[in-house]
Order: structure tokens, then sequence, then C-alpha cells
């Protein structure tokens, strides 16, 4: 292959046509045989700088394209598609600007709730970050020069303000001290909230720096290395360092002892050989990044290996243990023990490193070995039915209520989930040194799956369980010390059903640093839990702050949402400072609100007079669409389910002047036991319309109307599998949305395009397969298209091809390639490290089509995995996208039949010929547990 030709694959790769010479200066040649490797991109990095340079000054008005098209970000012809023209391009500046917004700070409270940090963001890496060299072991990406995960995202500085007794915030003073260009990451409160620890990394020559450990005085911000040793880096490939008191840290370190990484031998030793001739039953998903020899095992020891140190404050310097592959740090409530866990030997080249052999010791701060917890072997055969665990000891953590009292759950069942039995799960606690051979304690027996526990006190604790295929969840109250004081059941509902939902009780910090659920007392002495919940009804989310007696089960709403133009939630409890019941008149939260053309700001709610006071005033991210048009529309699928979807209309839009306009419909499918739950309504119409990267409301500053995630329940009720009527069901649903936005006279029946990521572009080739009288065409990113490739389960499915290979073929587009006739554009990135969605997915999906005439176009973005990060990436993607939806949906230059018979005068569309649907599924849908965030 030569150095030209590596370049250019290296910039992107089309499928459509051969790509035209790059006129730049060729690269060194290298002899490299088929794909290009990731060891050999260190010296083109450099190179993709100045293309990323080029891409950025683009945006500022220097253009690389023809005159005409620059002025516009759009193709003049038809040939910018077709003609595989060079190089990264750029998307219309309206759409840039808006991806180009600075990003807004992330937000971090201090301990004592009375400081702000304001973590300051970059906008899009270049792509020349992602073409560092990389190494991929056991499921884990690692950049080894800076010997921690590749791809991270980071900080670029650190604003602290002190909020006010008046709740404004204070004038905000920067960490300083730290080098310039530094990248920050980690960033950490000492647990009386005096110092910040953090990472800092400086990336020199397009090579990754090593991560040194920092720490801040809050009070004058100034930074300094922790260590005077200008030797001792972090290893941050698993956990990377935790306070364990006001003055010293344990830290994860690169040991000093570790010489040049292995070589891979140039002959191997032997071929490579895997055996089952015990004949066990070992089914694993799709998983990626796995080792695939004991050179890649030797290299993931090598980067993985920590030196665990005690650091103080004071510059002293204590090694902890041996060097291992330590995964997690987690020191006691009250700082005297040390959980740490690792993994070891003997590794696996089908199951991703988590499922190594996982070995839980307790040890002291200062470093005496007290005993062993657990040592979990491989588990290569967890079963892949949903609900399915590990054998062992699991969850294992620390009672945040208790100084040093452990606790953790045990399966019965084997971990697999088809096997019935009574009980399925079982919770104990334990001291971290039981005297006199005491042996650990039953805190409850689940007939369910352990989904957590929320602690109080000795009186109180909330033990949560729950079954995916049923959808049931159980709240149990127990009394973890108080023996006389049987369990008993709280909430018993199903997790679809998100009206009956009662909310996640606040948690408040405690003297020792951990989080404990809130109690509230009123005046009358009566005492309260607080639950704060989405408050899902048919009209939209209006959450919610309820008063919960424990024992009654009464309950008393001490704040709400207003629900006629805002949205607001309880992001956090702030009058957490002392330890027991907190009197309501002291009650203070923090508030999130937000409208739909408001963005989010912050606020503290105070009582008893309930005053608000707003902390933030972020600035509006794209003041150009501050006037978008956005409403929550509901309609009815034809078997009667309740749909929703979010419709957004350009600012200034006026249907009787404009008339119909194009339409991007864009969705992801969820998976539901019944019907009435897949009705339910989700979200609040007065959501503020986040806009990310490579959002579909992009399009809106192209005159689009946007059609976002239109509900698209595929339902199995009783013992039916969803999947078995997915295409069915998939087809009913997309036809209910676009009868609706045609019916509204919002959307030209004619030019309705479809898209999504991941299963939505599964969804996406699917309707374009078995729905071609909807949509005029389709964008398909990062999706899998044949489900023979997944073998053993895909979303929620855990039947394997064997038990349901019907379902699996019908699902699949692959098998229907033939049948796809309307444009579809497949984008995938070349590095995707999802389970299932490997980029061979779309490369065969592309060839399907292609060997069929389907007039499809295949994008592969060199060095993005997933989801797509460079701004060269995203910028093309946008650009590649907005050509496809301009010559095929606006302007209609497919060249196929219409499918479709529309009905003028009630604005109906009915499927004319080929649209038939055939019997097809799909999956989704997991719910989890929400939390405060704290």
């Amino acid at each position: 292959m030569s150095s030209l030709s590596i370049l250019q694959r290296a910039c992107v790769r089309f499928a459509l046509l051969p790509v035209p010479p790059l006129r730049r200066a060729p690269l060194p040649r290298r002899p490299l045989g088929g794909l290009l490797r990731r060891s050999d991109m260190s010296s083109i990095a450099s190179r993709l700088s100045h293309i990323a340079a080029a891409a950025a000054s683009g945006a500022a008005g220097e253009s690389n394209e023809p005159p005409a098209a620059a002025a516009s970000g759009v193709a003049q012809d038809d040939d910018d598609l077709s003609s595989g023209m060079m190089g990264y391009r750029l998307p219309p500046k309206e759409i840039q600007d808006i991806v180009d917004a600075p990003p807004l700070p992330v937000l971090s409270f201090s301990p004592n709730k009375d400081k702000i940090l304001f973590l300051k963001r970059r906008a899009l890496p270049p792509l020349s970050d992602l073409a560092k060299p990389e190494e991929k072991l056991a499921g884990v990406r690692i950049d080894g020069h800076s010997n921690t995960r590749s791809r991270m995202s980071f900080y670029t500085g650190i604003g602290i303000h002190k909020l006010m007794d008046n709740g404004t915030l204070g004038p905000e003073k920067e960490i300083h001290g730290y080098p310039e260009g530094a990248r920050i990451n980690f960033v950490t409160w000492s647990q009386d909230g005096r110092h910040l620890s953090f990472s800092v990394r400086v990336d020199e020559d397009n090579t990754s720096g090593k991560l040194c450990l920092w720490v801040a005085d809050v009070e004058s911000g100034e930074a300094r290395p922790l260590f005077k040793s200008p030797d001792i880096y972090l290893n941050a490939i698993f956990d990377s360092f935790v306070w364990v008191n006001n003055s010293t840290l344990l830290v994860c370190t690169i040991p000093l002892s570790r010489g040049a990484p292995p070589q891979k031998p140039l002959v191997p030793s032997g071929p490579k050989i895997q055996s089952n001739e015990t004949k066990n039953v070992v089914q694993v998903r799709t998983f990626q990044d796995l080792l695939k020899d004991e050179y890649d095992a030797d290299l993931f020891d090598y980067y993985a290996n920590s030196q665990l140190v005690l650091a103080s404050l004071d510059g002293t310097v204590k090694p902890f243990g041996s060097p291992a592959v330590y995964t997690s740090i987690d020191p006691s409530p009250d700082d005297k023990y040390l959980m740490i866990s690792s993994i070891h030997r003997p590794y696996s080249y089908i199951v991703p490193c988590g499922r190594f052999p996982k070995k839980v010791d307790l040890w002291t701060v200062d470093g005496k070995f007290i005993r062993e917890l657990c040592d979990l072997p491989l588990a290569e055969d967890i079963p892949i039915a949903t609900s399915s665990v590990r054998k062992g000891k699991r969850s294992i953590y620390w009672r945040p209520d208790k100084p040093s009292t452990l606790y953790w759950v045990e399966t019965q069942d084997g971990g697999d989930a088809k096997v019935e039995v009574s009980p399925r799960d079982i919770v104990y606690m334990e001291n971290a040194e039981p005297v006199n051979g005491e042996q650990p304690e039953v805190l409850h027996k689940l007939d369910l799956r352990y989904a957590g526990t929320s602690w109080c006190d000795e009186s109180l604790a909330l033990v949560y369980e729950s079954w995916y295929k049923t959808r049931k969840t159980r709240t149990w109250v127990v009394s973890p010390d108080k023996k006389d004081v049987s369990p008993h059941i709280l909430f018993d509902r199903s997790s679809e059903d998100v009206y009956s939902d009662p909310g996640s009780p606040m948690l408040r910090r405690t003297a020792m640093g951990t989080y404990v659920i809130a109690k509230v007392k009123k005046q009358d002495e009566s005492t309260y839990i607080l639950l704060n919940g989405m408050g899902a009804t048919p009209e939209g989310n209006v959450p919610f702050l309820d008063l919960f007696d424990i024992n009654t089960r009464s309950k008393e709403r001490i704040w709400e949402s207003n629900k006629e133009k805002y949205y607001e939630t309880v992001v956090a409890l702030m009058s957490d400072k002392t330890d027991g019941e907190l009197p309501l008149e002291q009650l203070k939260i923090l508030t999130s609100k937000e409208s739909k053309t408001e963005n989010t700001q912050y606020y503290l709610q105070i009582w008893p007079e309930k005053k608000q006071v707003q902390i933030t005033n972020f600035p509006h991210p794209y003041p150009q669409l501050a006037s978008l048009y956005k409403e929550m529309i509901r309609y009815e699928r034809k078997d009667g389910v309740q749909l929703t979807a979010k419709l957004y209309l350009p600012p200034g839009y006026d249907p009787s002047n404009d008339g119909p306009l194009p339409c991007l419909v864009w969705s992801y499918p969820g998976e539901f036991k019944s019907k009435d739950a897949a009705g339910q309504v989700r979200g609040s119409p007065n959501e503020f319309p986040g806009i990310g990267s490579t959002s579909p409301l992009l399009w809106l500053a192209r005159g689009f109307a946007i059609l976002s995630g239109p509900t698209i329940p595929i339902i199995g009720e009783g013992d039916e599998e969803a999947n078995d009527r997915y295409v069915e069901q998939l087809v009913a649903s997309a036809e209910a949305a676009v009868e609706e936005v045609v019916k509204r006279g919002v959307a030209h029946p004619d030019k309705v395009a479809v898209g999504g990521h991941s299963y939505g572009a599964f969804m996406t080739a699917n309707l374009l397969a078995h729905a071609p009288h909807l949509f005029c065409c389709g964008i398909a990113r990062s999706g899998a298209y044949n489900r023979t490739l997944t073998p053993f389960g895909f979303q929620n499915e855990d039947r394997t091809l064997w038990e349901a290979t019907s379902t699996y073929v019908e699902m699949s587009p692959f098998m229907s390639a033939n049948k796809i006739k309307k444009p579809i554009l497949l984008i995938h990135g070349e590095q995707d490290n999802n389970s299932g969605t490997l980029t061979m997915q779309s490369d065969r999906f592309f060839n399907a089509l292609k060997g069929h005439g389907a007039l499809s176009r295949l994008v592969i973005l060199p060095f993005e995995s997933h989801g797509y990060s460079a701004r060269e990436s995203i910028m093309h993607v946008l650009w590649e996208t907005d050509i496809w939806l301009q010559k095929y949906c606006v302007n209609g230059t497919s060249n196929t039949d219409s499918d479709s018979v529309v009905d003028t005068e009630n604005k109906t569309l009915s499927a004319s010929g080929g649209g038939a649907p055939c019997e097809c599924p799909e999956t989704e849908g997991f719910s989890s547990m929400q939390q405060s965030l704290l």
C-alpha cells in the first residue's frame, strides 16, 4: 500500500467510488500489508493535526472548498456526493456555528456545599488526538504513553466560586500553578473540602505525556505536584487515587522497576489453541478488543499493574503492598480499613477483563493485611439470559451508616436467571474484623434479583430487587440491627409503569463523608424521608419532592415543578452538614430550571419561605434557535397503543405561509411487556432542547421539521416474545408517526427521511426494507444489520440464534437488502468497540445493498468508535448527512418509484405495494434506578 493511499484512508474512506489523489506532500513509505495498524500511526498523527488545523481554518472562512460551495457549505451539484472528493468536509455554517459553540462547564459542589467548582472544557477534539497509538486489550483501550484509558475527555481549567449566604455566587478564583495546556482529570475534593486532587497531563509533539498527581489549596487556589520525585506517575487504567483521610491519598502508580513493554515475538512459539474438551456450555455476546494471545496478556499485565503508595500532603511517600492489577480502592467510613480489589490470571480470550478472576482483600490504612474477602474464578460461563449474574460474592460495599461494616450479596441460583429457586439472592453483613468466630449475618433474602440498598441507620434501610422478564420491581423496608422487626414490602410495582413511580429517597452527607437516607422532622416531631420523583403524568413529567412516612405510607408534597412553562428537577440536598434529623424549616435544596426556549440554570430553594435564588446564569448555547417551536404530540397506533413524540419546527415557521416542510424522523425502539406501559408519556414538553454535536435537531437550522424520539414500542405481553413481532410493530409505529405529522400539515408526505444511531440504525434499515411507502431516504449510523453475527443475543434478546432462528433472520435487514429501494446512507466508526456493532456489519450490509443495485453510500470514519468525537469526523458526518437530505429529501432526486398513495384532502398515507409488514422483531428498554446527584 502506498504512503499516499495510507493518508487518503487516514483522512476518510468512502465505499462508493475511488478517492482522487490528495494534493499534499506524501508521507514516508512504510512496508504495510493490508490495513493500517494503530502502531504505525505515530508518524501520521502530526500530519493529521495539520488537517485538523485546515478544518478549523475552514470553519473560520478559509475554506479549501470551491468558492460557491464554501459560501453555502453545501454541494452545488450532484457530483459532490458521487465523485468521492478527497478530504474531510464542513457542513453549512449555520450547523457549524451550533456545533462549535463553547461547551458549558461541569459543576462540582464541595463536601460542605459552600463552594462550587466550574470545571472548564474545550470544544471538540482534533482527529490527531484519536490517531495516537493505543492498545486494545481485554476490552480496554489503553494509551500506552500516558498509561491511562485512551480517548479520555478532560478539563482545561478549574474555577472556584464561593456560595454566599444569600445563595449567590462570589467571584471566581482560578486554580493556578499547573503547566499551560495541561489536561486535567479525576478532580476530587478532600473530605474536609480544603484541598483538591487531580491529574495533570501535558502532551508534547503529538505524544501523550504521563499523568502526574497534583493537589491544590482551595483557599489560595495554588496547585502543586503531590510527589517530590519527578519519576512517580499515575497508573489510571482502572482506579487512580482516593483520599483515605484529609491529608493522605492512596495512589495507583506505575511501578518504578517497570522496564520497556514486552516485544511481540517475530516467530510465534506455537499455534493459538482454545479447547472445550470438557463440554462446558459457554455462551457469550460479541465482545470486542479481547486478548488474542499470550503476548496480549503480557502487554495487559505491563500496562495494568500498579504499585499502590500512600502519599501525604507533606510529601511523605510509603509503598503499600506489592504490584498487582488493582481495579478499585474503597476506604471504610471510619478511614481505618481499605477494601482493595484486583484481577489476576488465568485470563480469557473470549470475555473482557470484568470477568477475569477477581480478588478482594481487606487491609488497614497503614498497610497491614487483614484478610481475603473473596477470590472469584474466571467467569466465562455467565448465562446470556437477562438478570443472570456472576457466581460468588458480588456488590461488596461498606455500610455508609457504620464505621466499618461490610455488606454483599450472593446468588442462590448459580447466577442463572433460568433456574427457578427461592430465595434467589441473599444479602449479608459482616464486621471488617469478626471476633469470636462471628459468621456473616443475613440482612435479607430475595426472590428476584438484588438491585441495591439505600441505608439510613440501624432501624432503616431500603433493599431493592427486580426481574427484567416480568418488569417487576420491589422495595423492602428492613431494620438492619433490630432482629425483632420483620422486613416488609414498601413498593411492589412494574418498572415500566412510570406513572406509579413513587420516587427515590434523597441522601444526606454524614460526618464520615458517606451518604445515607435523609430524615426530616416537622414541628410536631413526626419524622419523614424525602422522595424525589420525576412525576410522570399523561401531560408529561412534573417532578416533585414528597415528605413520606415509612410507617403509615402517607405523603405530603412539599415541592413540585412549575408545569405551565418550566421543567424543574431536584438535583441535590444542600442542608446536610450535620448528622441526625433535619428540621423541615431548615431544608435547602438545589434545583434545575429550564423551558422550551431557556437553557438550564441552577437555583437554591430555601425553606420555610421556599425562597428561590438563582446561582447560575449560563448563556444560551445557540441563540439562533432560541425561538424554535416544540410540542409533545400524542397519537395512536392502529392496534390502539398510545404513542408520543417531540415535534420541533424551525424558528419563524408559519404553516399557513410556508406550507409542509421536509421532515427528519429520528428514533430508537424500546421493548415493553404491556400496551398500557408502552403508551405512557415520558419526558416533559417544557424541557430545553439540548442539541448535541450530531443531533438531528441541527437540521432545524436548515429548515426541517424534526420528529424526535417518536415512541416505537415493541411489545411482548405475557409469554409472548416481543421480537417475534418486531417488524410488524415497527412499521405500525412508523406509519402512525408519519401519518400524524402529515395530517398536521407540517411535513410533506414525499419528503420524510428517517434516521437513527446504533439500534436506531438497525430500525432505519428495517423501515426502508419493510415500509418504503413512508420514507424518501434514510441515515443509519453505527448499526448492526445481520443478527446471525450476534448469535448469542443482542439488546435484550436472550434467546440464541439456534433457539429463535426465524426471529434472528426476519429481524435482520441484511436478509432484506433486496427490498431496500430508497437511498440509504451508512456511517460507521472504523474502530467501533460496542458489543454487536462491529464495523464489519456496515461493510457487509453495504456490499449486500450494492449487490442488488440499491442507491447507497458507506462512510467509514478512521479512528472513531461507536460514537464519534473528533471535530473532523463530526463535521464530515454532518456534511454527509446534510448533502444526503438535501439531495434525496428536499430535492427528491432518488429516481425511485413512489410507493405511497397520498389522500390530499385528509393528508394521510397508505401503502401501495411492497409495504406489507413482514414478521420481524426487536428490543430494548432497560430502566435504571435514579439517585440524587450529589
